[in-house]
């Protein structure tokens, strides 16, 4: 499974949001999706997911915006994903 799709299901499920309001490029805190303590629950889901660990100075809007930004930090944490995907 692609990380997007991953990442997408881990949103829709756990900030019970519908598919349809959930492009690779919709903003999760901008929209109101993701609170701030529910992007504590993303970055514990990535890293135990994808065994990576995320340092308090990744956690900016360039790494964790959208699904998009969120699987494209993955991919540069774990280069093995990106070429799996």
């Amino acid at each position: 499974m692609r990380v997007e799709q991953k990442i997408r299901e881990f949103i829709q499920e756990n900030f019970c949001v519908d598919p349809s309001q959930l492009a690779d490029d919709t903003s999760l805190i901008g929209e109101g999706i993701v609170d701030s303590t529910g992007m504590l629950e993303v970055i514990a889901f990535l890293e135990a997911e994808y065994e990576i660990k995320i340092a308090d100075v990744e956690t900016v809007p360039d790494n964790l915006e959208t699904i998009r930004r969120i699987a494209d930090f993955v991919a540069r944490k774990r280069p093995a994903l990106a070429a799996a995907s």
